[in-house]
């Protein structure tokens, strides 16, 4: 487990995650995710923070209002965000680490067009380990 640091395209957003070297990452066909290419490393919120740009992030929410997209309003990039399926954790984009060539990323589908199906199993992700 280590922290690994990343950001925004134009660097004023700044966070730092704790992720195991081998990590489950969702990749999602959701309306939004599919549009983006976001990369879902889903961690605890012990395991995240943010270290710059907090002050100058632009929120989008969208059907329900329960995910709360945070977005660099200068360059657009969206490197986290707190997800529905998990909200006492955050979503990182893997995309966005500074480094993640030495991570194991065991990718899997996530059926988000069908969200109500399969959140569940999403749940242990931002649960404290044991």
């Amino acid at each position: 487990m280590s922290w690994r640091a990343g950001g925004c395209h134009c660097g004023v957003v700044r966070f730092e995650a704790q992720v195991p070297v081998r990590v489950e990452v969702q990749s999602c066909n959701c309306s939004i995710c599919a549009m983006t290419g976001y990369m879902h490393i889903i961690v605890p919120q012990s395991r995240f923070r943010i270290c710059s740009g907090e002050d100058l992030l632009t929120t989008y929410r969208f059907n329900t209002g329960v995910a709360e997209h945070l977005f660099c309003p200068r360059c657009g990039i969206k490197c986290f965000y707190r997800p529905r399926s998990n909200p006492d954790g955050w979503s990182v984009n893997a995309r966005c680490l500074d480094s993640a060539d030495d991570l194991e990323m065991d990718l899997s589908q996530f059926d988000g067009r069908n969200w109500e199906k399969g959140a569940a199993a999403l749940a242990h992700l931002s649960q404290e380990p044991a």
